[in-house]
């Protein structure tokens, strides 16, 4: 058997995921995954998602958990990010002799993909968030592009996408395409303002959206501003953010980077 800890954020552990199914596959071994309700992610995964029938999927509340300590204390093989990393090739898989090599009843705790995604088929929304998602996506129409803009801790993001770079990159779609709309995904309310200053009637978001991870409504909000994104035509989002490059590769739409595209600082 192999035991997943996801860690991090929800794209993170979405990746993280997707990456023990894979490995399980390889090694025609069961996948357990231990998905832990912490401060960075305080909602259970059947309040996202619907049930999955190629894994099993566990809620923990602690990193103390009785059947989280069992795992991990039986576990032959145990794996962290460091030990992932070394043995990752440049394209994102694990070294195949590697793999070949690992000892049955295998524990990973990481936040670091270790095989690219091949598709996100595991991660169905309950008919309660789809329908959230499909109330906001209806008002999008043909022409609405994707802008998600990473703030608070992630300073690779601020650094490199910096707000004059969104704007620039929004001011070039509205040139290419005067219809053009923006969905905009962001854990900052006050770069939401300025964007809707500078596009009046041109931005849509969930105005009621709560943003702390460790909330339940929080998370849930965090789901719908991720299906949202995938629903574009076009994703302009933030450099070093899990969020932008999971909601463009869901759905394989085009992706472009603040402040790689030209649009400068």
């Amino acid at each position: 058997m192999i035991i997943i800890q996801p860690s991090g954020g929800l794209c993170n552990r979405m990746r993280v995921i997707n990456s023990g199914w894979q490995l399980a596959r390889k090694r025609q071994e069961k996948l357990l995954v231990l998905w832990n309700c912490n401060p960075e992610l305080n909602c259970p995964f059947d309040a996202l998602f619907q049930p999955v029938t190629e894994c099993k999927i566990t809620n923990i509340h602690s990193v103390a958990d009785p059947r989280k300590l069992f795992y991990q204390k039986t576990a032959r093989t145990y794996l962290t990010n460091e030990e992932l990393l070394a043995h990752r090739n440049p394209d994102g898989c694990l070294e195949d002799a590697y793999t070949k090599q690992l000892r049955k009843n295998i524990y990973i705790f990481t936040w670091e993909s270790f095989y690219p995604s091949e598709d996100y088929h595991l991660f169905t929304p309950t008919a309660a968030m789809q329908a959230r998602i499909d109330t906001m996506t209806a008002r999008f129409g043909p022409s609405c592009v994707g802008v998600h803009i990473r703030r608070t801790d992630n300073q690779p993001a601020i650094g490199k996408s910096s707000t004059d770079a969104f704007l620039t990159s929004l001011r070039r779609e509205l040139t290419a395409d005067p219809d053009t709309m923006f969905y905009l995904a962001t854990d900052d309310l006050a770069e939401e303002k300025r964007l809707r200053e500078a596009f009046p009637d041109r931005i849509l978001s969930n105005q009621e959206r709560c943003l702390r991870r460790d909330s339940r409504k929080g998370i849930q909000d965090a789901l719908l501003d991720l299906y949202s994104l995938a629903a574009t035509r076009k994703i302009i989002g933030s450099y070093f953010s899990s969020f932008t490059d999971i909601a463009a590769d869901m759905r394989k739409i085009p992706l472009v980077i603040a402040g790689e595209d030209g649009s400068g600082k």
